[in-house]
């Protein structure tokens, strides 16, 4: 079973009930290159490339009970030089 969020279907999870925190990846978890807070509290795990890889989730049952949504609200994404730098060239 797969879990999709923001267009991310996530094949690995593992949900830990004693700390109410859900581990998601796409893959087998691994390290990765750049992790980044969401405001909620989450984490976002980013590869090398800068896909979105992985997700720790925290308070999962918490706001799922409480709210009956939980929120996760990504990162802006970071635009390297070469992507921009077309753009940058006077016409």
């Amino acid at each position: 079973m797969s879990v999709t969020i923001a267009g991310v279907s996530f094949d690995h999870h593992h949900f830990d009930d004693r700390g109410d925190v859900l581990y998601l990846s796409v893959g087998p978890p691994r390290e990765p290159a750049r992790a980044l807070a969401t405001p909620e509290g989450h984490a976002i795990d980013y590869d090398e490339s800068g896909a979105l890889v992985g997700m720790v989730l925290v308070n999962v049952r918490f706001l799922l009970d409480r709210d009956g949504a939980l929120t996760v609200t990504l990162p802006p994404d970071r635009v390297l030089a070469t992507q921009i730098a077309p753009a940058l060239v006077a016409a």
